[in-house]
């Protein structure tokens, strides 16, 4: 499998460094935030994305922030570095990874009795969190290569692969393991809408890897389960409550077809994605600019005047879940909180 590095830290520098995907498959692009304000403007427009790399991106942009501060005084420092955090933490509102990326290095900085020790706590913090999202991932994919078949064919929704962590990915990290186990696996890509990441990002992936893979238009999904074409359906997830899956919209059409036609449906997320304190209606889902589909590259698709509705996630029950696949092993739901909550806070200690 070919390496991906979708987000850095450089320390010469004290930038964050990440890939461009919204300039994907047409050409590979670096971006270099110096800023909170750059980050934020990646993270808004989805230069960068995807629950456990935004979780990252949430971790380095405290260490963006403090790099910004010349603050001396300790409270002051601190006073300025929460108006810094929250502008980073409220960039996408729905994903609870990017505020958990902001929150464990906080919670570092609060320790410190001194600027000069809150700034090398964030440091220590940020690189173990993220460190600890790469091996998350590789865990999470072995977890879920135990339910792979043989030979088989799997659906995917959005991107969940190495541009939507730091590498390897959810539910692609599970196919590249399933992979590297020597099993057949060929994969379906539903084209996502309105910004095409299945289209653009999973099959750019997949096909750099070697791993057979096919886009479709969004609508095909349920046609091709009616055709047996499809043996099982793994997504990642954005955000998951106590009563449901928040990712990309689309998720919940897929779930309910794989139901009516009995085709397994798998939801992969590292620990971080799961929010114990909330249920569906306490969360925000973020709505997303008309522009993204009223117009196709140079092209208009809706005429001028006609509203659009742009959710960018939808809300999947639990009941719809075959199985969700973590790092910490295969939970049938309900997901075993305890075990998950106490997985989350051995990984991310104050």
């Amino acid at each position: 499998m070919k390496s991906i590095e979708t987000i850095s830290w450089e320390d010469e520098t004290g930038n964050v460094i990440l890939i461009d995907q919204t300039r994907l498959p047409g050409s590979y692009r670096l971006v270099r935030c110096r800023t909170t304000d750059r980050l934020v403007r990646a993270i808004r427009t989805l230069e960068v994305r995807g629950a456990p790399a935004l979780g990252i991106a949430g971790a380095y942009g405290v260490l963006l922030a403090i790099k910004q501060i010349r603050e001396r005084d300790h409270s002051l420092f601190l006073r300025r570095l929460y108006r810094e955090a929250e502008k980073i933490r409220s960039a996408r509102p729905t994903a609870v990874n990017l505020s958990l990326g902001v929150r464990v290095v906080m919670e570092a900085v609060e320790s410190a009795g001194s600027v000069k020790e809150a700034k090398e706590n964030a440091h220590a913090a940020a690189k173990a969190f993220a460190d600890a999202e790469s091996r998350s991932c590789h865990e999470l994919g072995t977890c879920g290569a135990a339910l792979i078949p043989e030979k088989c064919t799997v659906l995917t929704h959005c991107n969940a692969g190495a541009l939507a962590c730091r590498e390897w990915g959810t539910a692609l990290g599970v196919i590249r393991s399933a992979v590297v186990q020597k099993k057949q696996v060929s994969v379906i890509a539903c084209e996502t809408r309105p910004l095409l990441q299945g289209a653009r990002l999973t099959a750019w992936e997949l096909r750099r890897d070697g791993i057979p893979v096919t886009v479709i238009p969004d609508s095909e999904a349920a046609f091709l389960m009616q055709r047996h074409e499809v043996d099982l359906v793994i997504v990642g997830a954005d955000r998951i409550t106590r009563d449901a899956v928040f990712n990309k919209v689309g998720t919940y059409m897929h779930a309910v077809c794989a139901r009516y036609h009995n085709i397994p449906f798998y939801v992969a997320a590292p620990v971080t994605t799961f929010d114990p304190i909330h249920a569906a209606r306490d969360v925000v889902i973020e709505e997303r600019a008309r522009e993204e589909v009223a117009s196709c590259g140079r092209a208009t698709v809706v005429p001028d005047g006609v509203a659009v509705k742009n959710y960018a996630f939808d809300i999947t029950p639990h009941d719809l879940v075959s199985a969700f696949i973590t790092d910490i092993g295969v939970f049938h739901p309900p997901p075993d909180w305890m075990a998950l909550e106490k997985a989350l806070i051995s990984r991310n200690p104050v």
